[in-house]
């Protein structure tokens, strides 16, 4: 039934945006209907996909830093990158440390499902596979 209303949500036109979130939502349904937790593993579910989901302070932060970068000089800039660097370190370790106590509570066979689900994709440039080759290089120009 998720997964009709989902479908339905995303037939609709809507702001890139808010397109991009309910692709990551389609996704956590999917996630989630695919992993079939039990009722024990809910309240970590809860708090698997609070812990991904950016908050409005980080998208705040992220978005004053790119007004403030063109107005201020160089040594400004670098601490300023250096502190957010910081801030987004702390705020990985903190969903990773989540997303690990979500993990660890999973079954071999969800475990696998997790990773199955949650893997990058690839792209044209992303990582190649086994027994895949490089095109031939291009002749360096005379």
């Amino acid at each position: 039934m998720r997964s009709v209303v989902v479908g339905i949500c995303l037939g609709l036109a809507v702001p890139p945006a808010a397109e991009a979130q309910q692709a990551v939502s389609a996704e956590l349904i999917k996630l989630h209907d695919d992993l079939h937790l039990s009722q024990d593993q809910e309240a970590a579910w809860r708090a698997y996909t609070s812990a991904i989901a950016p908050t409005a302070q980080m998208q705040d932060r992220r978005r004053a830093t790119g007004d403030l970068l063109p107005l201020i000089p160089t040594p400004r800039r670098i601490a300023l990158i250096e502190s957010n660097m910081a801030e987004d370190e702390a705020d990985f370790r903190r969903q990773a440390d989540t997303v690990l106590r979500f993990y660890n509570l999973l079954s071999p066979e969800q475990q696998r499902t997790f990773d199955s689900d949650t893997a990058p994709s690839r792209s044209a440039d992303g990582p190649r596979g086994p027994g895949s080759q490089d095109p031939p290089a291009a002749a360096p120009p005379r």
